[in-house]
C-alpha cells in the first residue's frame, strides 16, 4: 500500500526570525519506519505557506500531523488545497489531535483520528482501508450515527526498543544532519529522541504525555553507530519533553554510548539532576544541559505548577559547571501574574548565575492549547481562547516565537508586563547576546 505523511515545517527557536528549520518530524519518522517495516511504500511531505497545493494523488492513505496548534490552520489548508485520490483513506493525529480529536476528525473531514501513541494504530488502520470499520482499532475517533465514536485507549507499548529507527533517509539530508546546532558548536550533529513524556505537571506545558517510556542504552547505541557510520555525525542533541528523569535510565544510556566520542545536549529539570550523574553524563560526552529555569520568582514558579525553587536552580546550575557541562536557562516571561517585582527577581538570579550559566533563551507566555492554564483560562484570567467567544480561527495566535499579544488580565497588567519585559530582554541581551 501507498501511504504519504504530511507534517508543517517548524522553525528553530533560537533562530527563528531567520527561518531555519528545527529538529525533524520525529513523529512521521517512526510512523514511517514501523510503516516501511510491514511492507507498505511511504512517501513524507513537508507542509508550508507556500507548499499547501500538494499533489497526492498517488496514494491509498494521507496521513496529516496536527504537530502543534499554531500550525493547525496551515495544515487544514493543505487539506483543502491538496489533490487525493478518490478513495483514499484520510487519517490525522499528533499533538492537536491528542487534545481535541473530534474536532480535527470534523474539521479535516476525515476517515479516523488517531490519539496518542501511534505506532500500532497506524498499522491497524491500514489494515481497514477498505472496509473503514475501525471499531477494532484502539485509542481512535471516527464518524458514526449522529455523533463521532471514540474507541477505548490504546495501552502505552512497554518497549519502545522495538520500534525501528526513524525513517530518516525519507527526508534530504540538510534536513536532518546539521552543523550550528550544538550549544553554539559548529559540530556536525542530527537530533535524537531517547524517551517519550513527560511525568510533571507544569501549568504552561502541552505535554503529549505523563507516562515516562525509555529506550535502553543499547538501542541508543545502535541508533548513534548508524548514523555516524551513514552520515558522519559527531554529535547528538537529545530532544525529549524531559530526557533527565529516571536517572537509572540515563547513566544505562551514557554508559553504552561513552566510547563513540560523541558531543551532546539534553534537556531536564534542575530537580532531577545530581552531581554523579552529571559527572558520568560529561564522561559520555556531554556539553550542555538546557533547564527549564521558566522563572526567578518562587511565587510565580509556584504558580506554574513548576515545584521547583531558586536554590534548586543555583544547584543544578553549580553541579553543571562542576562537571565541565554548560548549563542554559529556558525563561518564560509573562505567565498571569508576572510584574515588575517578578521580572526583577528573575534578572536578580540570572545575574548572580551569570559566571556558571552559558546561554539563556527568552520566551514570552502563551496559552498553548491543551495546558492547564488555557484550559482554565477564566481561572487565570486568560482571554484569546479557541472556547471563548470572538475566537477568529487564527490558530498561528498560539505560536510561541515573540508572541506579544496580551493575553491574560488588565490593560495595565500589559503594560506592566510589557515594561518588564523590556528590562529583562535588556538585560540578557546585555550579557548572553541578542535574542533572535
Amino acid at each position: 500500500m501507498k501511504v504519504v505523511l504530511l507534517y508543517p515545517e517548524v522553525y528553530d527557536m533560537a533562530r527563528y526570525k531567520e527561518g531555519r528549520r528545527e529538529f525533524p518530524p520525529f513523529g512521521v519518522l517512526y510512523l514511517a519506519s514501523v510503516m516501511e517495516q510491514a511492507g507498505h511504500q511511504v512517501a513524507i511531505e513537508r507542509v508550508t505557506h507556500t507548499r499547501t497545493g500538494l499533489d497526492l494523488t498517488d496514494y491509498d492513505a494521507v496521513g496529516f500531523s496536527l504537530a502543534s496548534s499554531a500550525t493547525y490552520g496551515l495544515m487544514l489548508q493543505a487539506r483543502r488545497n491538496a489533490s487525493l485520490a478518490p478513495g483514499a483513506l484520510v487519517m490525522v493525529g499528533g499533538v492537536h489531535c491528542n487534545f481535541y480529536p473530534e474536532e480535527s476528525l470534523a474539521d479535516f473531514n476525515a476517515h479516523v483520528a488517531a490519539i496518542g501513541e501511534a505506532e500500532d494504530t497506524i498499522l491497524e488502520l491500514l489494515d481497514h482501508v477498505d472496509d473503514r470499520d475501525f471499531t477494532g482499532v484502539a485509542g481512535v475517533v471516527f464518524p458514526g450515527e449522529g455523533q463521532p465514536v471514540r474507541t477505548p485507549p490504546r495501552v502505552l507499548m512497554r518497549d519502545i526498543d522495538r520500534l525501528p529507527n526513524p525513517a530518516r533517509h525519507l527526508l534530504p539530508t540538510e534536513d536532518f544532519v546539521l552543523s550550528d546546532r550544538l550549544a553554539g558548536t559548529d559540530v556536525r550533529m542530527a537530533h535524537t529522541m531517547f524517551s517519550r513524556g513527560c511525568p510533571f505537571p507544569c501549568s504552561f506545558c502541552a505535554v503529549a504525555q505523563r507516562r515516562m517510556q525509555y529506550r535502553g542504552g543499547a538501542s541508543a547505541r545502535a541508533e548513534l553507530v548508524h548514523m555516524i557510520e551513514a552520515y558522519g555525525i559527531e554529535g547528538f542533541a537529545i530532544v525529549d519533553d524531559n530526557f533527565i528523569v529516571n536517572k537509572s535510565k540515563v547513566a544505562d544510556i551514557c554508559e553504552h554510548i561513552t566510547d563513540l566520542g560523541l558531543s551532546w545536549s539534553a534537556l531536564s529539570r534542575v530537580d532531577t539532576v545530581d552531581q554523579p550523574l552529571l559527572d558520568k553524563m560529561a564522561q559520555a560526552g556531554c556539553i550542555e544541559v538546557k533547564y527549564g529555569v521558566e522563572s526567578g520568582s518562587e511565587r510565580l514558579l509556584k504558580a506554574m505548577r513548576k515545584n521547583t525553587t531558586q536554590d534548586k536552580i543555583r544547584r543544578a546550575v553549580h553541579m553543571s559547571a562542576n562537571a565541565g557541562i554548560q548549563a542554559k536557562a529556558f525563561i518564560i516571561h509573562g505567565y498571569p501574574g508576572e510584574n515588575t517585582e517578578t521580572t526583577r527577581e528573575t534578572i536578580a538570579l540570572l545575574r548572580e548565575l551569570r559566571p556558571q550559566l552559558g546561554r539563556v533563551s527568552l520566551f514570552r507566555f502563551v496559552p498553548l492549547p491543551g495546558t492547564e492554564v488555557y484550559d482554565n483560562a477564566l481561572l487565570h484570567r486568560v482571554h484569546g481562547t479557541h472556547v471563548q467567544p470572538g475566537f477568529d480561527g487564527d490558530w498561528e495566535r498560539f505560536h510561541i516565537h515573540h508572541n506579544d499579544r496580551h493575553w491574560w488580565g488588565t490593560q495595565t497588567d500589559w503594560e506592566e508586563t510589557q515594561r518588564s519585559y523590556t528590562e529583562l530582554r535588556n538585560f540578557v541581551e546585555a550579557e548572553w547576546g541578542p535574542q533572535a
